[in-house]
């Protein structure tokens, strides 16, 4: 049974195969959409959701499957009335796919092990597989090389970074991460898990985005995080009109969203030229497609 969990649960091939998949989804959708015909997918969101929802739904849809939003609450998957293992054996009789979304990704990894359905980690406060997945699609399009690209990503050490740092390990291509030293701290032994020769820390936003082929932010206080006063460590990690003049001419600035415009990003940026963030929503759609293929597949 497959499941899609962390990126770094998979090698460079198996990657290729869905990204490629997705890029084939895009160009030829009319193909694909009788590939999850009969099929159901169920969601559980224990977290608010607008691009993972939709991409998920929608996508699902167009290859000709169904789709059922479950409310964790109203199924007793809050460990309530019964334990999540039990829940999801139920569920197994009638859908064929489990897409979960919530704040423990310990509990998606040990029902992933469990083998009841196909689990699909659409967002822990640990990682955010599918994002980086549809972001890496998004670069593709943008780079026809994109081995030689560098990318920058400036603010949090959190869940989206953390899948990106799992895609640099297995494609090797050359990433820094700019975070302010009072947040880095706090994550220097993970990083070190990961570190190599392309792979590097700044805490200048300046230095550490010079000649960048893409620039990448997120909000840094992430949905649920209950720790606001880190804010203050961020000033000058603002991605600005600057910061962009500084990188490559043909740099590419991507958000994952929601944005909190003014603070990691200006609207100037977030809105300009440069920005891809619609297109990195859109590729969530193809990507979450090609996963649901992948492992819905025998």
């Amino acid at each position: 049974m497959k499941h899609f969990i962390d990126i770094n649960n998979f090698n460079k091939r198996q990657i290729d195969e869905i990204i490629l998949l997705a890029k084939k989804i895009k160009k030829y959708p009319k193909k694909y959409s009788l590939y999850c015909k009969d099929k159901t997918l169920g969601l559980i969101f224990e977290k608010q959701s607008l691009r993972t929802r939709l991409s998920f739904s929608v996508g699902m849809q167009k290859l000709g499957g169904r789709v059922l939003e479950l409310q964790s609450k109203d199924i007793g998957f809050d460990n309530k009335r019964e334990k999540k293992e039990d829940v999801l054996h139920v569920l197994s009789q009638f859908i064929d796919c489990v897409m979960i979304r919530n704040n423990n990704h310990k509990q998606i990894v040990d029902l992933s092990k469990e083998n009841i359905l196909p689990v699909i980690n659409g967002l822990t406060e640990y990682s955010h597989p599918c994002q980086i997945l549809g972001d890496f699609l998004t670069m593709q399009e943008n780079f026809k090389n994109y081995k030689n690209l560098q990318i920058s990503w400036i603010g949090d050490y959190n869940n989206v970074l953390r899948s990106l740092i799992h895609l640099q390990n297995i494609y090797k291509f050359k990433l820094n991460l700019v975070i302010p030293k009072q947040i880095f701290k706090n994550y220097k032994k993970e990083f070190s898990n990961y570190k190599n020769n392309k792979l590097n820390y700044f805490s200048d936003p300046v230095s550490g985005t010079i000649a960048s082929n893409c620039i990448m932010t997120d909000v840094w206080v992430s949905m649920g995080e209950k720790n606001i006063n880190k804010k203050k460590y961020f000033k000058n990690f603002t991605v600005n009109k600057n910061i962009i003049r500084n990188a490559a001419k043909d740099v590419i600035f991507m958000h994952c969203l929601p944005a909190k415009r003014e603070q990691e990003v200006t609207s100037e940026v977030l809105d300009g030229k440069n920005s891809v963030v619609l297109s990195q929503a859109k590729n969530r759609m193809y990507i979450q497609q090609a996963i649901l293929i992948y492992v819905l597949k025998k």
